[in-house]
């Protein structure tokens, strides 16, 4: 069957502002994002959506197309000459994939509702790979505006773990890392329960170390894998889209090995000598400018930091800090956590 000319054309030019729609957001998921599952899922609706089309008389749909008389090539408007930034670009190729996937949906009801419904299919997941999109570029964005990020460790605590972790928010903490390394599960799960809704009230990110199915379950913002954590690829196919995943580094190997492995933030350390790990070198602030240098990925030095630390690190470019005892040994976790926030917060407004 031959489709008539006008179903013809709609069909062509509907099938290309589709297809290079879903392949502006597989490149930002693969380049921008760094998202090897989105943009899988992007590749995979793009191929799926030519095959839907793949029969010879939809194929002879291009004879039809007539781009000399075709009078929207000359419509324009100002706004869709300007992208404030890529996040404006994901928007408008996943709208225009939806609107596109909309005609071919409807001019395939005429000659084919399997086609037409395997089309509607298509256009479901087109507005799903947008949601997972949109909510992974977000996490990026929020992750890149901490300054002071605090691990909460029960042991380590002055306080009652929870009223430190109030303390140390109040005094300017914009990320809590929960870490317990030996909490039964069923106790972590209660544990990481109550710093979400604490973190969720106070607009603060929540980070669950080493465990991305615990992170998963309390919806937490950000898991932190260590060197001999499972991979930062294994541990996205079981964090919720959107999560941040972290990445701790303890030498130039590894910092290395971490850039290619792309997590959403590098942590290295330990920057000076701390009691947690007084075994390990310390290794300086100098490496973090070095590390800026070389990825734009959020660098966050941890490891024997102060308000005096803080100060040196702001001067070498970070624009984030990691503490756990500085903050949480305190006797007055608040005002601790924001002698050593400041430094970073007036580095930012610089």
């Amino acid at each position: 069957m031959d489709l008539d000319p006008t179903t013809a054309r709609l069909i062509d030019a509907n099938l290309n502002r589709a297809r290079e729609g879903i392949r502006v957001l597989e490149e930002l998921a693969r380049l921008a994002l760094d998202d090897p599952a989105l943009a899988e899922s992007a590749k995979r609706l793009r191929h799926e959506l030519r095959a839907a089309f793949d029969t010879p008389s939809l194929r002879r749909a291009i004879r039809c197309r007539d781009i000399e008389g075709d009078v929207g090539t000359t419509l324009e408007t100002q706004a869709e000459y300007s992208r404030s930034d890529l996040g404006d670009v994901a928007t408008a190729a996943a709208k225009r994939v939806g609107e596109s996937l909309r005609v071919l949906e409807e001019c395939a009801k005429t000659f084919d509702p399997v086609v037409a419904r395997a089309v509607e299919q298509l256009r479901y997941r087109s507005y799903e790979l947008e949601r997972k999109l949109t909510i992974t570029r977000d996490a990026r964005v929020r992750f890149a505006e901490v300054r002071l990020y605090v691990i909460i460790t029960e042991s380590e605590c002055h306080h009652d773990w929870c009223d430190t972790a109030v303390a140390a928010i109040d005094g300017g903490a914009d990320c809590i890392q929960l870490r317990e390394k030996t909490l039964p599960d069923g106790l972590l799960l209660e544990r990481g329960r109550r710093l979400r809704e604490l973190c969720a009230s106070r607009d603060v990110l929540l980070v669950i170390n080493d465990r991305p199915d615990i992170a998963r379950i309390v919806q937490a913002d950000g898991v932190h894998l260590g060197q001999d954590d499972m991979s930062v690829v294994e541990a996205r196919r079981i964090v919720a889209p959107g999560t941040s995943i972290g990445l701790s580094t303890h030498n130039q190997q590894q910092i290395e090995a971490a850039i290619q492995a792309r997590p959403d933030y590098i942590a290295i350390g330990p920057m000076f000598p701390t009691t947690i790990k007084p075994q390990s070198t310390p290794l300086g602030p100098e490496i973090v400018r070095e590390t800026m240098a070389k990825t734009g990925l959020p660098i966050v030095p941890i490891g024997g930091i102060d308000r005096e630390g803080a100060e040196r690190l702001a001067e070498v470019g970070a624009r984030c800090v990691c503490v756990c005892r500085a903050v949480i040994a305190s006797r007055d976790p608040a005002a601790a956590a924001e002698s050593i926030r400041k430094p970073l917060s007036d580095a930012a407004r610089q």
